[in-house]
């Protein structure tokens, strides 16, 4: 294990405002398609689709039932709340509403970079092709950041096509990202259940994507541990961990503070393996009992390449800006600590190197140097202000 002095408490910095957080550029790694709809859209496509399955037909009143449903504590409800939502997304129109409308949501809340996942082979049910699935929801994102650019607001969007790791198309959707690579996909993924369906099910979809130089993340250590870490980078060669938030198994805190990490812990800090991590999901599966003893805090303090992200938006009721005001009220995060935060993630992006770069340097540095000499400012008006009364 190596070791190092860990000493905790806050520095006395500024905390930015909910609404500096919120014009503050932001970049999305983790988030669901499927987890992000508007409430609204979800009783309007299912009255235009037929489906009479939904639990409220009220918006108001099925926001709250998605989010007390994630928070029951009951996985049988926590799925229920995806089969809702995937029932009315089987058409092109509504794979179009409902990307175009994340773009929207997510630009308006200030996010300047997000890749979205989804499972195409869960939208089949109505005689889609994998095809004529991914084709819609590109689709709709090009459309919203259309719209998000007539409403002042820049975004980019990309997908993240995602395999079930319970079934068995993991190779056929590798396939298929492979083929959209070009054409606003950017990488690939396995999501669902961890324990019973570890990534070395899908060693023929990760060794076709690294012949392929292809991109992939992996849904690993949210639930299972560190072996689901180990499996997903060691034996299939992950980019990113989706999650990874039980990485703190490895990492050990002696009664003087000093900190020990285990060797697995020490190859994610050391090499750089992003960490895509969801503060408010991961407390609603039990991976944090609160905020405050969420691991992205020492994370953070051992300069791990930690991100912040939101994985499902309508079952956590959340967005980017929600969960930096968490993390900002928790740990005393400052805008620097956001900007950090903020380049991890876009140094993590599936994107060319060069394409990255320029979103560093010339939208997230820009826009948080803005914010910063907004509160210097204010600042020397206050000081001046005091001194002359």
């Amino acid at each position: 294990m190596t070791s190092q002095t860990h000493t905790t408490g806050h520095t006395d910095r500024e905390k930015p405002s909910a609404e500096q957080i919120r014009r503050a550029p932001k970049v999305l790694l983790h988030d669901h398609l499927d987890g992000g709809l508007r409430p609204g859209t979800v009783v309007d496509l299912a009255r235009e689709n037929g489906y009479e399955g939904l639990p409220e037909t009220d918006p108001d009143k099925l926001g709250i039932w998605f989010r007390e449903a994630a928070d029951s504590g009951s996985l049988e409800r926590y799925l229920e709340t995806f089969a809702h939502t995937c029932a009315v997304m089987q058409t092109k129109d509504a794979l179009k509403r409902v990307a175009a409308e994340c773009a929207e949501d997510l630009a308006e809340d200030g996010v300047v970079y997000a890749e979205i996942r989804y499972a195409p082979e869960q939208h089949l049910e109505q005689g889609l092709t994998l095809e004529e699935v991914v084709e819609a929801v590109n689709d709709g994102f090009r459309e919203g950041e259309r719209r998000a650019k007539e409403n002042g607001h820049r975004i980019r969007v990309g997908a993240l096509l995602t395999a079930m790791r319970h079934a068995a198309r993991a190779l056929e959707i590798a396939e298929l990202a492979n083929r959209y690579r070009d054409a606003g996909v950017v990488g690939f993924d396995i999501a669902g259940a961890e324990a019973g369906f570890p990534p070395t099910r899908h060693l023929d979809a990760f060794e076709f994507l690294k012949r392929e130089n292809n991109h992939f993340t992996i849904h690993a250590g949210e639930a299972f541990g560190l072996p689901s870490i180990w499996q997903a980078l060691q034996w299939c060669g992950a980019d990113r961990l989706g999650h990874g938030v039980r990485i703190i198994d490895d990492i050990e805190i002696a009664d003087d503070g000093t900190v020990r990490l285990g060797r697995l812990a020490s190859y994610v800090r050391d090499k750089r393996i992003p960490l895509e991590l969801c503060p408010t999901s991961n407390l609603q599966t039990g991976a944090a009992t609160s905020y405050a003893e969420h691991p992205i805090g020492l994370l953070r303090k051992l300069h791990f390449r930690a991100t912040v992200n939101t994985d499902n938006r309508l079952m956590s009721g959340t967005s980017m800006s929600r969960e930096f005001e968490h993390l900002v009220g928790t740990f005393g995060y400052s805008l620097d600590d956001m900007q950090w935060f903020t380049v991890n993630a876009m140094k993590s992006a599936f994107i060319p190197f060069d394409e990255r770069l320029a979103m560093i340097n010339d939208v997230i540095k820009p826009g948080y140097a803005e914010l910063k000499s907004e509160w210097l400012f204010r600042q020397t008006v206050s000081t001046s202000a005091s001194v002359g009364s």
